[in-house]
């Protein structure tokens, strides 16, 4: 009797561990997607520019428009995640934005454009919250920033494949097609997720039961390991996405590359220099964190200050040297991906884990990438296009003093140890 009473939890534990490799399985593969989606306009810009005779100001705009519904969905999602399922929210979300890349193939304005990207965002807001939310519900705190990491290397990797389908496909079948061959990977993932993937239970990894209360919410701005860690994501944003969005129109202008030829280079670079980046950030964070807790906000703190010098190197220094510079930048950038979202989760409690990424998503594209390319437009329609990239570097530096901040109110690490809300 007591015999079988002792082994009732192992299959249990068993189905939790399947269920939750399950869920980072799909989750990633579907952030993978989301990254190449975000991605292709920057390979194609080049094409959309000269079909609609727009100026750099006007190309920079577009992903304003993207971030605007983005921003603006995520308080929205934020409360739904909190209070309903996500599983099929997220379904929802991958169906909805491998429709509106299918119904690419209708745009034939410059204002359509800008709604046809707008739309996206929506969706993609929606699955940028519930996702780390869900695994979050899976995974102990201490175990995060591993999990968030592996999420997170979706990012240069998708980013990679985004320029290289926007510029190979581009050039060859029409910006257009870019777009609608990236439909299809997302209608397949999500009908994956809606038959395979279960909703992990609120508060799951801590052993508590998630309860919203009333004024909860309110306690994130009189977080400073949250409003540090989001600030300061923001300051990398802006820069990055910036950066990220110019880079195939620098390769082309400044080295005389081709739109294939600039693609395949950013594409190769991303992925060699970002995934490295985050798999070395994320592991760098995971060691380090097990003897001091700060370390979710000292990588990220580090990698954002000295990923300057090779910045200004690829923008301002001699050519033979613009790509080392280049791949040397995204390579330290990238080192505090992984550690950054483990601290923001990490900074609250279950029930507001899914406000708390949307309140991130919010800020860091609000004070981040909705507005840095069109800056740089606005700089390089001015000027050059080598000052308006430079510009955004003084973001990076501001993101290093705060993160430094941030790791004074670190919250510990270990398992047993419950979030601060």
């Amino acid at each position: 009797m007591a015999s079988s009473t002792t082994q009732k939890p192992e299959p249990s534990r068993t189905a939790s561990v399947a269920g939750a490799t399950t869920a980072l399985v799909l989750l990633t593969a579907l952030n993978f997607v989301n990254y190449i989606d975000r991605y292709i306009l920057p390979g194609v810009q080049e094409q959309v520019k000269a079909e609609f005779h727009l100026s750099d100001e006007h190309i920079g705009t577009l992903t304003f428009w993207f971030m605007i519904a983005y921003m603006f969905t995520s308080p929205i999602t934020g409360w739904l995640g909190d209070r309903f399922p996500r599983k099929p929210m997220i379904v929802i979300a991958a169906l909805f934005w491998a429709a509106i890349n299918f119904l690419t193939a209708t745009v034939h304005s410059y204002d359509s454009l800008n709604i046809r990207h707008a739309a996206l965002g929506v969706g993609e807001a929606s699955f940028g919250i519930f996702a780390p939310s869900l695994l979050a519900d899976y995974y102990e705190p201490d175990q995060r920033n591993r999990v968030l990491t592996i999420f997170n290397v979706a990012i240069p990797v998708g980013a990679a494949l985004g320029y290289l389908v926007g510029g190979t496909v581009g050039e060859h079948y029409g910006w257009r097609m870019s777009f609608i061959v990236s439909a299809i990977p997302a209608a397949i993932l999500a009908i994956l997720i809606a038959i395979f993937m279960k909703e992990p239970a609120r508060g799951a990894s801590q052993h508590e039961k998630a309860k919203v209360e009333k004024g909860t919410i309110l306690s994130l701005i009189k977080n400073p390991a949250y409003l540090c860690s989001v600030l300061g994501y923001a300051a990398v944003t802006f820069s990055l996405g910036g950066i990220s969005w110019w880079m195939p129109s620098f390769l082309q202008r400044i080295d005389g590359r081709s739109q294939s030829s600039a693609a395949y280079i950013m594409g190769a670079i991303t992925v060699v220099a970002g995934l490295g980046g985050t798999i070395t950030g994320g592991t760098i964070a995971q060691r380090w964190s097990r003897t001091n807790s700060k370390a979710l906000y000292l990588v990220p703190a580090i990698s954002a200050a000295i990923a300057v010098p090779p910045a200004l190197l690829c923008f301002f220094g001699p050519h033979n040297l613009t790509l080392y510079g280049l791949g040397a930048a995204i390579f330290l950038i990238f080192l505090g991906t992984g550690p950054v979202n483990a601290a923001t989760l990490n900074a609250v409690r279950p029930e507001i884990r899914a406000t708390a990424m949307a309140g991130q998503l919010f800020i860091i594209h609000a004070l981040g990438d909705a507005i840095s390319p069109r800056i740089i437009g606005a700089v390089s329609d001015r000027s050059t296009l080598n000052l308006g990239l430079g510009s955004t570097l003084i973001t990076m530096l501001l993101a290093a003093v705060i993160f430094f901040i941030g790791s004074r109110y670190a919250p510990p690490l270990h398992s047993e140890q419950p979030a601060i809300a």
